[in-house]
């Protein structure tokens, strides 16, 4: 993480200021560029991360993980896209977190899925972190769905923020699985989801935002590592997407009484800030921790934090 120095112009931040007694002359130093308690502004890593799509609902397609977005350290972002710049955040000065739920499980009677909804960070004085929703079957998102079944193609996830769905098998009742924020689905398999990515930004490595796993006749399939819902061969429903991963909602089966696919999971945005210039005024009870000389706050519901 970058030291951010406060540089001072004595011609541009000194005030002439005379004493009541009239014959006393001082210069007082007015911060340049910082916020209203007068603290330099600081660096601070963030990862983004939306809610997952959700899985179809009989020969249900696996469901794409929400856009993954992160400036922590060289790990990189999904897509094949480089890490990002840290944010600089200014004391005094509110930030709005926002977190995205996953998308509805396809049921009988609405078999697609529902998209996932997109997470942030948003403040008056920095350009917004967005991450994209993840996708349902037939619509681009922060990682895409699986194609159809008889060779249907996956959709496209975001640039930097995820990869593909996997396309249909040409054989029928074989969709893709749903793409992660670290591969495309059907990467190791028809049907399979794909991986998500692994961030040690809280201090120890978690891995988040998997794909959802596509219906293949007659045979389970695993959703992506990280979350991902997996396919129930036989009887439904599938499985969800992890909670707070990202992660898409596995396809539903194509036999049984139940073929409901599963939910997508709900995403996550965590901060983490010099533990010298945390302020310690939050909103949305994000549980707080520390590694080394930082402070770590990870948001599983919208809230806001104050720098």
């Amino acid at each position: 993480m970058r030291d951010l120095k406060n540089k001072l112009i004595s011609s541009k931040n000194t005030k002439n200021i005379q004493t009541r007694k009239g014959k006393s002359f001082g210069y007082q130093v007015l911060g340049f560029g910082a916020g209203a308690s007068g603290a330099a502004p600081y660096a601070a890593d963030f990862l983004v991360i939306a809610g997952g799509g959700g899985g179809g609902n009989d020969t249900g397609s696996g469901a794409g993980a929400g856009g993954y977005r992160n400036s922590f350290s060289s790990e990189t972002s999904g897509g094949g896209g480089s890490s990002e710049t840290s944010l600089t955040l200014t004391p005094a000065t509110s930030y709005t977190i926002t977190i995205g739920g996953g998308g509805a499980a396809g049921v009988s009677g609405a078999r697609t899925g529902g998209v996932g909804v997109n997470s942030s960070i948003s403040g008056s004085d920095i350009t917004t972190i967005t991450s994209i929703g993840g996708a349902r079957a037939g619509v681009v998102g922060g990682s895409g769905a699986g194609g159809s079944d008889f060779g249907g193609s996956g959709s496209a996830g975001t640039a930097n923020q995820g990869f593909a769905g996997g396309s249909g098998g040409g054989g029928g009742a074989q969709t893709g699985g749903g793409g992660g924020a670290g591969e495309a689905g059907n990467t190791d398999g028809q049907g399979l989801g794909g991986d998500g990515l692994s961030s040690s930004i809280t201090g120890s490595a978690v891995t988040r935002t998997g794909g959802g796993a596509g219906c293949v006749s007659g045979s389970s399939t695993a959703g992506g590592d990280g979350g991902g819902g997996n396919h129930a061969a036989g009887s439904g429903p599938s499985g969800s997407g992890t909670v707070n991963t990202g992660s898409g909602g596995g396809g539903g089966t194509n036999t049984g009484a139940n073929r409901d696919g599963g939910a997508g999971g709900s995403g996550v945005v965590i901060l983490r800030v010099p533990t010298a210039s945390y302020s310690g005024t939050t909103s949305g009870s994000p549980t707080e921790s520390t590694s080394g000389s930082d402070t770590i706050l990870v948001f599983n519901a919208s809230g806001s934090y104050t720098g």
